[in-house]
């Protein structure tokens, strides 16, 4: 009996008094983790209902596309490949353009939050710019780019960098800003230089904000290189959204549509699992 409720508490099914405790009294994110069951019963639920609208056919196909059309979509181009490219090379097209975008305004960002979080002259100086540029959508600086850049990849790949800087630099900012004093007058105390506060006590305290704010760049960036690649690209999971639908392919559309999702939802599961790896101590005094 025991192990069949043990059982039931690790698929989701139900919950320990302590969880709902923790849960509701303390937030615990931990104890809420077990929904795995309802998870899978839900996409399960989507998918079934998509499948009883197309057989029932409730909806046009021209409109909404049936699973099996779909899955035949995907077959197709994974064997034959669209516009002159594979599947897979779309996919990683568009992966291409994230990594490096991403890479670069992580790269540029987190030196420049982590100067804006220590110095009152860098924050007074780089605050207004900052925050003029951070309201403004990237795809507002698509006509810019390509006027810069032009359509090849270095257009799209500094969008991408746009996208991810200044969410970069306000996670780093704000991270620095969370660091309790009473960490550092205790470093100081024990005679550690302003190198090794910064090493050992400001930058492992402000890992979480920054990693928080990586899955947020991360996420604003995979949706950004879909929309640079519906305006101009010649490979990308976009570029196949953007041609599909100018010869009405809903199934395509649908195609792209669904890989778009899933992959968004792999790295967000990637980053949480690399945040877990990492920084063990996120949400412990």
């Amino acid at each position: 009996m025991k192990m069949i409720e043990s059982l039931f508490v690790k698929l989701g099914l139900v919950s320990t008094g302590l969880e709902k405790r923790k849960t509701v009294t303390f937030g615990d994110a931990s104890s809420v983790e077990a929904g795995r069951f309802w998870s899978c019963l839900s996409v399960l639920t989507l998918a079934l209902a998509w499948y009883l609208g197309s057989a029932l056919e409730l909806v046009n196909p021209i409109f909404w596309p049936s699973p099996m059309a779909v899955w035949d979509q995907f077959v197709s181009i994974s064997s034959e490949g669209y516009r002159n490219f594979s599947l897979w090379e779309h996919i990683w097209a568009s992966l291409y353009r994230i990594l490096v975008g991403f890479g670069l305004g992580c790269l540029v960002g987190i030196p420049l939050g982590f100067a804006m979080g220590l110095s009152k002259l860098m924050r007074g100086w780089f605050d207004p710019i900052v925050e003029f540029f951070r309201p403004i959508p990237p795809l507002a600086f698509i006509p810019l780019v390509i006027i810069w850049s032009g359509i090849g990849e270095r257009s799209k790949i500094m969008l991408l960098f746009f996208a991810a800087l200044w969410i970069m630099v306000i996670a780093a900012r704000a991270g620095v800003g969370s660091v309790k004093l009473n960490k550092i007058h205790a470093a100081y105390s024990l005679g550690a230089s302003k190198r090794q506060i910064l090493q050992h006590v400001i930058l492992p305290n402000s890992l979480p904000e920054i990693f928080t704010g990586m899955r947020v760049a991360m996420g604003v960036c995979w949706g950004t290189v879909v929309a640079a690649e519906l305006v101009a690209a010649e490979s990308g999971v976009g570029y196949m959204i953007m041609v599909a639908s100018k010869f009405l392919s809903t199934d395509i559309v649908v195609l792209g549509v669904i890989i778009v999702g899933a992959i968004g939802y792999g790295i967000d599961i990637l980053m949480r699992k690399l945040e877990a790896k990492l920084i063990p101590w996120k949400g412990k005094a």
